[in-house]
């Protein structure tokens, strides 16, 4: 078997709520979803997803091999990029046509992808994240009442701009989840939005009001030496990862003792997140991998691995033209048997596209120029929008 060609589309999802973070958000709740489809000559097709940068040069490290040979064929994608880098989206390239690569193998052997790495248990343990920064507290009330009704109790808000707000959008959720268990567990992520004393007086404020079972990206992803302090400072447990495009970024945080929940972004592909997961827990520390609306494979590695702690499910809505072999019900992801990673395409998308949207100017993925700069515990209330 060999691969022979790829086909590149965007289709999109509707979230039904404003999707964002402390950087912006997106008012509409619309976003596109890049996928890629690698073919080869016995017909068989892979669909990966993450992003499509890139992989007209990365498919040159591929083409007319064997789709079996994952590994092998990651790394070859990572050398090709050797003087250009493979960091940043072009990362997403390669973890698009890596999740491809992973379907096309699952499909060969007849198996869901969660068996043929190993799994044992289809159930996947998760959290509820709302991506929440421009919801109001009815809709706030509104989406956490609807993932405490399928089970979750455990929820991670956005947050970062102003202690107080954040705190009784904190308290509203963990009212909410305390109908359902004794013990809401609840997480804030400020999407390295501070500097370092700001974050350590935002987090003392913080929990005279709540509980934090962790703080997400509070510094940028690099600093290893603030996030070391951080966590000696407020005793509140890290989390972060998401952003790094390589395992090798891993190593100064692990190095420091600066991370204390390792997390992995779906859109980097199965083959880092397996790779993440070793190395973590070589140390000893558990994963949290994030963003599997972006990349629905990745979720197949957190039933193979030792160390899987909990995973973000952001919502139980599918793309448009797509249809997934999952379940969002008991608090987690039910995986279903379909052969490879249990996504189907269906006609609408193949025969068209749709523009890619994330945010411009506005949205989630542009830092704001006043991130990090602050001495005190508040920001502008008001986020950015993008429609």
């Amino acid at each position: 078997m060999k691969i022979t060609g790829y086909r590149l589309i965007n289709t999109t999802i509707s979230w039904g709520r404003p999707v964002g973070d402390v950087n912006g958000f997106i008012s509409s709740g619309v976003t596109a979803l890049p996928v890629v489809v690698v073919e080869t000559d016995e017909g068989v097709e892979g669909i990966g997803m993450g992003m499509h940068d890139g992989i007209p040069q990365l498919f040159e490290a591929i083409e007319g091999e064997d789709p079996r040979a994952t590994a092998a064929l990651y790394d070859r994608m990572i050398a090709r990029m050797f003087k250009n880098g493979h960091g940043g989206a072009v990362f997403g390239g390669i973890g698009a046509l890596d999740s491809a690569l992973w379907d096309i193998k699952a499909k060969l052997a007849g198996e869901p992808l969660w068996r043929l790495l190993g799994g044992k248990d289809r159930f996947v343990p998760g959290y509820a994240s709302g991506l929440d920064i421009a919801l109001d507290a009815p809709a706030l009330e509104a989406f956490y009442t609807s993932m405490r009704d399928r089970g979750f109790t455990a929820a991670k808000l956005k947050g970062g701009r102003d202690y107080q707000h954040d705190a009784e959008r904190l308290e509203l959720v963990r009212d909410l989840l305390a109908q359902a268990t004794d013990e809401p567990l609840l997480m804030l992520d400020a999407n390295e939005s501070w500097n370092l004393p700001q974050a350590v007086r935002y987090l003392r404020h913080l929990e005279d009001r709540v509980e934090l079972a962790w703080i997400e990206e509070p510094l940028r992803r690099w600093d290893a030496a603030g996030l070391r302090h951080l966590r000696d400072a407020s005793g509140v447990a890290v989390a972060t990862g998401e952003n790094l495009t390589g395992l090798e970024q891993y190593r100064q945080l692990f190095d420091a003792g600066a991370i204390d929940i390792v997390q992995a972004a779906a859109v980097w592909g199965v083959t880092h997140s397996l790779r993440v997961a070793v190395a973590a827990h070589s140390r000893d520390l558990p994963i949290s991998p994030i963003g599997l609306s972006s990349n629905p494979a990745v979720v197949h590695v957190a039933t193979a691995v030792p160390n899987h702690l909990t995973t973000e499910v952001t919502t139980a809505a599918t793309p448009r033209g797509m249809t997934w072999d999952w379940e969002v019900q008991d608090g987690g992801i039910v995986l279903g048997d379909t052969p490879g990673g249990g996504v189907a395409l269906d006609e609408v998308v193949l025969t068209g596209s749709a523009d890619f949207v994330w945010g411009g100017e506005g949205g989630p993925h542009v830092r704001s120029s006043r991130a990090g700069l602050e001495l005190g515990v508040r920001l502008p209330r008001a986020a950015t929008r993008a429609e």
